[in-house]
C-alpha cells in the first residue's frame, strides 16, 4: 500500500483533518489470506519497564512475555498520548492529539471528553464489513446519552466502565453492560457525581471485582460460535490506581506471589495487579487454542501511556519506565513511549524486536488493510502490516509523530527520525531537543548545538495543531 502514506512523506508538513467519509483505498491484490480475528489488550498506565521481556525483573509476567517470544515486540512504539482519554481517541480516530475532538482528560467537563457522530473508529470500519465487534473494559469517549458512546460508535456489544473515575474503583457497585446498570455485591463511599455520571469512590464492601467479571465477559465472547471474524478491545484497568482510595489505591484481591516479600504494601499491589493481569493472559491465549482459531487471530498488547505515581504507587520502585525519563503526563518517553507485543502466529515471526517507529494511530489503517477495507482520507495512520508480516522492507516511515498535552501548563512534543522535540508550554515556550539514538533517557538538551532542527520541529509543532474551541491554550499570542 502507497497511497494512504502520501501525506506523510510531504516535508514538515500535514494536511488539515477532514470528517467527511472520503476514504483510502486498499488493494484487494495485497491481501493474500483472510482477513484475522483481533485481539488489541490495552493496560491502563503499565510502564515500558514493567514487563519481563521489557527488562522487569521483579514482577513476573510470563504469559505476555510468551507472547513477545511467540510474535514481534517492539521498542520504539508510542501511545497516543500521555494520559487515558485521548490516547484511547488516537487508537480510536488515527489522529493525532493535534486534530482529536478528545486531546485530554476533561474532568467534569463531558462535552469535550466525547467522540462525535462524524468522527469515524476503527470498530466502525471493521464492523462495516462483517466483524463482530465487541468492547470489554474501560472505555472513556462518551456516556449513555452522549454521541461517543461505544454502541454508537461501531461496537456490537460493551461492558465495563464508561467514565474513566468510576473506573478509578475496582469494586465498584456497578458495570454497564451495553445500555443497562449491572449491580454488583459491592458497596462504596461515593466522592461526587455530575451529568456525565459517577465521578469516583472507594469501596467500603469489597466481593465483585471488576477486572474478574470483565475478563470473564471476554472469555464468554471469545467461546461464541460465529461464522465471521471478530474485533475484541479488551481495555483493562490494571494496574491504574484507584485515585480515591489514598494510599491503599492498589486495589487488587490478594497480594499472591508477593505477600510475603519486603516490600511497601503498595509496591507488593502493583506487583500483584500485573502478575493477576499477566495470569489472565494466558488463560485468554488457551480460550483461543481451545476453540480453534488461536492460529488467525492478530493479538495486540500494549499500555495506554506511561507509569503513574497514584494510589501510594511508587514507579521508581520497580524501574518502570525502564531507561526512559517521566511517568505519565509527562511529553518524555517514558510518559509515551510503551510495550506494544504482536502476535499472529500463522503470519508474524517469532521472536523478533522491531525498533519501527509508529503509534497507537496506526491501528486505523494497519486493521483496514488487515480486512482488506477502506479508511478515512485525511487522518495520521501508517499501516504496520508489511512489519507484522515479516516484510520490513516495504514498510513505510512517518515523517514524524506528533503529541499535545493540556494539562501542568500544556506542553507539545514531536518525534522525528531520531531527533525528539518537547516545549512547555505549547506555543510560546522554548523547544528541548534530544537524539534518542544515544540518549534514550532524555539528559542532553541539544538546542544549541543544532538550531536548525529545532526550527524544523517548532514548524511542525505549530502546523501539526489544529486549533479546537474545545481546548485552548490561553497564552498563545
Amino acid at each position: 500500500m502507497h497511497n494512504f502514506a502520501i501525506l506523510f512523506f510531504a516535508l514538515l508538513l500535514i494536511s488539515a483533518c477532514s470528517t467527511t467519509p472520503t476514504t483510502t483505498e486498499v488493494s484487494s491484490e495485497e491481501i493474500s489470506f483472510d482477513p484475522p480475528n483481533i485481539i488489541f489488550i490495552m493496560a491502563d498506565d503499565l510502564g515500558y519497564g514493567d514487563l519481563g521481556c521489557y527488562g522487569q525483573t521483579q514482577i513476573q509476567t510470563p504469559n505476555i512475555d510468551q507472547l513477545a517470544a511467540q510474535g514481534i515486540k517492539f521498542t520504539q512504539f508510542y501511545a497516543g498520548s500521555t494520559v487515558c482519554a485521548p490516547s484511547r481517541a488516537v487508537l480510536m480516530t488515527g489522529q493525532h492529539t493535534g486534530r482529536t475532538h478528545v486531546r485530554g482528560n476533561a474532568g467534569g467537563n463531558i462535552d469535550r471528553q466525547s467522540l462525535r457522530v462524524e468522527d469515524v473508529t476503527v470498530a466502525e470500519i471493521l464492523k462495516g464489513v462483517g466483524y463482530q465487534t465487541a468492547l470489554m473494559g474501560k472505555w472513556g469517549l462518551g456516556e449513555v446519552e452522549q454521541e461517543g458512546h461505544p454502541l454508537k460508535q461501531g461496537f456490537d456489544s460493551f461492558y465495563g466502565y464508561l467514565n474513566q473515575r468510576h473506573a478509578h474503583n475496582y469494586y465498584p457497585e456497578f458495570l454497564w453492560n451495553n445500555l443497562d446498570s449491572v449491580y454488583l455485591d459491592n458497596e462504596e463511599k461515593h466522592v461526587g457525581h455530575n451529568r456525565g455520571g459517577f465521578l469516583g469512590g472507594y469501596a467500603t464492601k469489597k466481593v465483585d471485582y471488576s477486572h474478574d467479571l470483565i475478563m470473564n465477559e471476554a472469555l464468554d465472547f471469545l467461546e461464541q460460535d460465529r461464522n465471521q471474524p471478530f474485533f475484541l478491545y479488551l481495555a483493562l484497568t490494571i494496574p491504574h490506581a484507584n485515585n480515591e482510595a489514598g494510599k491503599e489505591g492498589m486495589e487488587v484481591p490478594d497480594h499472591g506471589i508477593y505477600a510475603d516479600r519486603d516490600w511497601p504494601e503498595t509496591q507488593k499491589g502493583t506487583a500483584a495487579m500485573i502478575s493477576y493481569m499477566d495470569k489472565d493472559i494466558g488463560r485468554l491465549i488457551e480460550t483461543l487454542k481451545a476453540q480453534g482459531i488461536d492460529e488467525n487471530t492478530l493479538i495486540i498488547f500494549t499500555s495506554d501511556n506511561g507509569p503513574h505515581r497514584e494510589g501510594g504507587n511508587d514507579p521508581d520502585y520497580f524501574d518502570s519506565n525502564g531507561p526512559l525519563q517521566g511517568i505519565k503526563r509527562a511529553m518524555h518517553e517514558g510518559g509515551i513511549r510503551v510495550p506494544f507485543i504482536v502476535r499472529w502466529p500463522a503470519h508474524t515471526p517469532a521472536g523478533v524486536t522491531s525498533d519501527h517507529i509508529g503509534y497507537f494511530g496506526d491501528m486505523m489503517a494497519t486493521f483496514a488493510e488487515l480486512a482488506n477495507t477502506d479508511y478515512p482520507e485525511n487522518i495520521q495512520s501508517i499501516s504496520i502490516a508489511p512489519t507484522l508480516l515479516g516484510q520490513s522492507e516495504d514498510q513505510h516511515p512517518h515523517n514524524y509523530l506528533y503529541w499535545e498535552f493540556y494539562e501542568q501548563g500544556s506542553r507539545q512534543a514531536v518525534r522525528m527520525g531520531n531527533w525528539k522535540g518537547i516545549r512547555e508550554p505549547m506555543f510560546t515556550g522554548d523547544i528541548q531537543l534530544h537524539n534518542l539514538e544515544n540518549d534514550i533517557g532524555e539528559q542532553n538538551n541539544l538546542a544549541e548545538q543544532h538550531p536548525n532542527v529545532v526550527e524544523d520541529i517548532r514548524k511542525i509543532m505549530d502546523e501539526a495543531h489544529e486549533p479546537s474551541s474545545f481546548w485552548v491554550v490561553t497564552q498563545r499570542n
